[in-house]
């Protein structure tokens, strides 16, 4: 159950219950329907919380509303939008401009930059031009990006985050489970 947990946060490791428990509804479908019956839930397709970031791959990202978005986007705690950047070189003061001139202004944005490692330069540029704007910004790599968007959505926080997504991902045993049942759930029949 830890290692379901685990995966649903999407890294975040946080250790209040009341907190996981209390924010959800989904129900994982088991055999056994009887009363005491111990049911898990994944915590981020909850919809109370507005959009939140279930997977990502080298091609786009999946949001807990099963919506797919192919290549980088832009995503709000209730909306969602391609960005138009196709690599860290695209990004710039007029691919940025976007965010500060949103009403009402958000705290906070996010920004995943794929797999790269963040870079001097990078950060120089997007943190001057967002601190002209007196906007906060964070610059992760993807993953970590993707996590951290979901746990200052869930906190109400007026987040944006500005995703770029990796060109290389590796896979671990839960990705594959994830991807199985997946599979199994789409081609099921009632």
């Amino acid at each position: 159950m830890a290692k379901v947990l685990q995966f649903a946060l999407g890294g975040l490791r946080r250790t209040n219950r009341n907190f996981i428990t209390s924010a959800t509804r989904q129900y994982v479908k088991a055999a056994y329907e009887a009363d005491g019956k111990t049911k898990v839930s994944i915590f981020n397709t909850e919809q109370d919380h507005g959009l939140m970031i279930t997977g990502f791959s080298q091609y786009g990202f999946r949001l807990n509303n099963d919506m797919v978005i192919m290549g980088p986007m832009a995503i709000f705690p209730r909306s969602v939008l391609s960005w138009n950047v196709s690599s860290l070189e695209d990004i710039n003061e007029d691919s940025l401009s976007f965010f500060c001139t949103l009403e009402p202004k958000i705290d906070i944005l996010i920004v995943g930059i794929g797999d790269q490692p963040v870079s001097h330069d990078l950060s120089k540029i997007i943190i001057e031009f967002m601190k002209k704007h007196k906007i906060n910004v964070e610059i992760l790599r993807t993953e970590q990006a993707c996590a951290t968007f979901n746990f200052l959505n869930a906190e109400s926080r007026m987040v944006a985050s500005a995703l770029i997504p990796p060109l290389h991902i590796s896979y671990n045993e839960n990705d594959i489970l994830q991807s199985k049942l997946r599979k199994k759930e789409l081609y099921e029949t009632d």
